[in-house]
């Protein structure tokens, strides 16, 4: 799939769908779109329901590298955009011991000392990648501003260095779970994109697809049995990936038709709350009315 040559978003979904991505119309026009008009990807929705995962399809079907940017709270500039190597520096200080300042200043702040992290990576990189930023929503409102000159005109600003200006765009994906509001400026350089919870009839087809062996007719039942979950009030319903474990297990069990013992038994691959698997596992256990 060659992002800069879509004239489709057909070609999308048969290009993720080479990555066992399942996407739907809707995450192929968005993505169809992300490469036209040469914007970033903000996707919002519930853990575990393939937002991460699109930016690696998207890679796989493109045949670009990954370039990840794990986000978290207290990430800086040294660890998301570059850093100097200080070690580096402080051995070319001491070795050129008597040279003038002003000399030894402008070898040590040079690409020779300059330690790339993702953002910067993505940038310099000759070949197109997909980044993916992750969890952005992690990042402290202040931190990111970091992210700002990256998404909208896909450059760098190093002080000692100037300007680095992308050679190559690359296709950016951000995931977040919405966990806090992001700002209205890094929304804008961005095209939204929520993934829910997909019907029954999608999470088969998913499930189908992710996992090699498994049988329609207990895809079908997963997919029920998960959705049927999903509509009670729990801490976390059960997310995709989740749905995806669970059928993983079931085979690795040798489970052909999963009675109620083996639901119960096996509740703690799709829920991760002990008060959730307890309520599940009595509602399990009660008489139909």
């Amino acid at each position: 799939m060659d992002l800069n040559a879509l004239t489709d978003p057909d070609e999308v979904i048969d290009g993720l769908m080479s990555a066992s991505y399942l996407a739907d119309d809707h995450i192929a026009q968005v993505v169809f779109l992300a490469g036209r008009l040469e914007k970033p990807i903000l996707t919002e929705g519930p853990a575990g329901v393939g937002k991460t995962e699109l930016a690696r399809a998207v890679a796989a079907a493109s045949g670009r590298r990954l370039i990840r940017l794990q986000c978290y709270e207290g990430l800086d500039e040294s660890r998301a955009l570059y850093e100097w190597n200080y070690r580096k520096q402080l051995l070319r200080l001491q070795a050129d011991k008597g040279r003038d300042w002003a000399e030894v200043e402008a070898d040590i702040f040079g690409e020779d000392f300059l330690l790339a992290r993702p953002l910067l990576e993505a940038i310099r990189s000759p070949e197109p990648v997909v980044l993916l930023i992750d969890e952005v929503d992690r990042l402290e409102i202040e931190t990111e501003a970091l992210l700002l000159e990256v998404l909208g005109d896909f450059q760098v600003s190093i002080p000692e260095l100037g300007t680095i200006t992308a050679e190559s765009l690359p296709f950016v994906v951000l995931t977040s779970n919405a966990t806090r509001e992001l700002s209205e400026a890094l929304k804008r350089r961005c095209l939204f994109l929520h993934i829910g919870y997909p019907t029954m009839e999608r999470e088969r087809d998913i499930l189908m697809a992710r996992v090699p062996g498994l049988e329609v007719v207990l895809a079908e039942r997963i997919a029920r049995l998960v959705a049927s979950i999903r509509g009670h009030s729990l801490r976390k319903p059960p997310s995709v990936s989740e749905s995806i474990d669970w059928a993983r297990t079931l085979l690795a069990l040798g489970v052909a038709e999963p009675d109620g013992e083996t639901v119960t038994g096996t509740l703690h691959v799709l829920l991760k709350h002990q008060g959730d698997i307890d309520r599940m596992a009595s509602e399990l256990a009660a008489p139909a009315s």
